[in-house]
């Protein structure tokens, strides 16, 4: 197949929807489909442009030879040193107006399928246009549901932009051929919004398992930290964004800073880490890492001894956290902040612990438990394990993304009207 990829994050971002992209697009291509992918230079989770990366001019790489046949077109776009609800609005839009050129370009290449990443909706329009022109199947994939997060975590507040805003996503997302989502109840999401079944298709984030699995030995960033034997370490590693809800983390590290057995670990970058530090500085049982390359990530997470995973309340199913594939495959429980029914807690409860989101001293007081229980930790995390090799396997799912592909392209799996 020949294969468009619309989106504004994607490889070599290191976290979130980038990593994921990027990592499709290189399946697609070692298997012998012929990629081409329209996206932004690399600034996530920084928000800052990647050296050698440009955010004013047009580049065009070619993907390294022998790993198939793939294409990037990186277009302009503007990056907010501090991406408050407007701002990202902007943000977005520079993007989608960049692209919109090199898109219309893709048409005489003749795609066989236009997908196109969301977040952001405002490349949809667009991406559906250019499979109607070219003859192509058209397939949107939701990785965050962008308008109700927005709103959900107050970015926008217009009770009529709300309604609009609704209003239009609902029927753009009825002009795919396939839309796509990553948890079961993102999935009941789109039937709300209107989707067909017979256009719906469930096409989760993946962690690959042999890259991420448990250690024989522990990890050296125990050594890299002076982290004592028989300290219990509390990860977090990801995204230090705004809507993650991240202040529990600091709440709930100085209730048990107490426990000096108990040491709490932050890794990674994003918008919201200045803030966390400068609310941690007095706390000695947290330290510090910045984000780790791809190459040392599983002795990252094999430095957990407890994965600890903050959800807001009000962000709940509208994005599902892709930093809990790699917690699973590593191995280690997950402690995380979810309500009762969420897909978060529905996966988490098999293999950690759930507590009501934004309760510091629920999480504090769960995760000292945990600590002090090595039995529960090491069963919790084998079912942790076997959880992610069941259902999050690389291979598996993208296998399954290319079976139904294949079956939208030619034509076996025609889409009907309406049967939601």
């Amino acid at each position: 197949m020949r294969i468009l990829i619309h989106g504004i994050n994607f490889a070599p971002e290191l976290t979130g929807i980038g990593k994921y992209t990027g990592e499709m697009a290189r399946w697609l291509a070692r298997e012998g489909h012929e990629v081409r992918v329209v996206t932004a230079p690399p600034y996530y989770p920084d928000w800052r442009i990647g050296n050698d990366y440009s955010a004013v001019r047009y580049l065009r790489q070619a993907y390294p030879s022998g790993c198939g046949e793939m294409t990037m077109y990186r277009c302009p776009l503007w990056v907010p040193a501090s991406p408050s609800g407007g701002k990202r609005l902007v943000h977005l839009a520079s993007f989608a107006a960049s692209s919109l050129p090199v898109m219309l370009a893709q048409v005489r290449w003749r795609p066989d399928l236009v997908l196109v990443i969301a977040p952001t909706l405002f490349c949809a329009p667009m991406a559906a246009l250019v499979a109607r022109v070219a003859g192509a199947k058209s397939w949107l994939h939701i990785q965050d549901f962008e308008v109700d997060a927005a709103f959900g975590l107050g970015m926008l507040q217009s009770t009529q932009a709300r309604r609009w805003f609704l209003g239009a996503e609902s029927q753009l997302l009825r002009r795919f051929d396939r839309v796509s989502t990553i948890s079961d109840r993102m999935m009941d999401r789109l039937a709300d919004k209107g989707v067909p079944t017979s256009r719906r298709v469930l096409f989760r984030n993946w962690t690959d398992t042999k890259a991420i699995y448990p250690l024989a030995a522990p990890s050296g960033f125990r050594d890299e930290l002076d982290i004592a034997d028989d300290s219990r370490v509390v990860l977090y590693a990801g995204n230090l964004g705004e809507k993650q809800g991240l202040d529990v983390l600091i709440d709930a590290a100085r209730r048990t800073a107490c426990d000096e057995s108990i040491i709490w670990v932050i890794a990674g970058a994003g918008s919201a880490r200045v803030k966390l530090e400068a609310r941690s500085v007095d706390l000695p049982n947290v330290r510090w890492l910045p984000l780790q390359p791809m190459e040392k990530l599983n002795e990252l997470l094999n430095l957990a001894d407890i994965h600890v995973l903050p959800q807001r309340a009000d962000a709940a199913d509208l994005v599902m956290p892709s930093k809990l594939t790699g917690m699973l495959a590593s191995g280690r429980p997950v402690v995380a902040t979810a309500a009762e029914g969420t897909q978060v807690a529905s996966i988490v409860s098999e293999c950690g612990i759930c507590v009501p989101p934004e309760d510091a001293d629920a999480l504090a007081k769960a995760l000292s438990e945990l600590a002090d229980d090595g039995k529960r930790r090491y069963a919790l995390g084998a079912k942790a394990r076997h959880y992610a090799e069941r259902h999050l396997g690389y291979e598996q799912i993208m296998r399954n993304f290319e079976f139904e592909a294949e079956a939208l392209v030619n034509g076996a799996a025609d889409t009907v009207e309406d049967d939601a």
